[in-house]
């Protein structure tokens, strides 16, 4: 599996936008994908969405027109654009990404306990 780096995270107002990336190690291969997740203080990791190898992303409903996951194969990268963020969305974002074989959930978002390499996180804090 890959390593992965995310960077990005920072503290933004309420109503900011901030851009995380999340750096692979190696290749995706076409099977594989990528994903954003989030963990708040106290909560359960929570999917945010995920983009397949052919660039096709599906979002929870929690971000659903305010978050945009790309991808960039050259670069071994993968984005997460924010905006309109809320204290709510204050959380330790994490990169996740199988380079082999993906499997995914009725909403097309990569499940969680089937992802081979996670990031360490990076934080974002939004105040209100």
């Amino acid at each position: 599996q890959v390593q992965l780096a995310e960077s990005g995270g920072g503290s933004v107002q309420s109503g900011g936008s901030l851009n995380l990336s999340c750096v692979a190690s190696g290749d995706i291969d076409s099977r594989g994908c990528m994903a954003w997740f989030r963990q708040a203080p106290g909560k359960e990791r929570e999917g945010l969405g995920g983009i397949a190898y052919d660039g096709s992303a599906a979002y929870a409903d929690s971000v659903k027109g305010r978050f945009t996951i790309s991808q960039d194969h050259t670069k071994n990268t993968l984005y997460l654009q924010m905006k309109n963020l809320a204290p709510e969305d204050t959380a330790m974002y994490y990169c996740a990404a199988d380079a082999v074989l993906c499997y995914y959930n009725e909403y097309d978002i990569p499940l969680e306990n089937t992802l081979g390499a996670w990031g360490q996180g990076t934080l974002v804090a939004v105040s209100s």
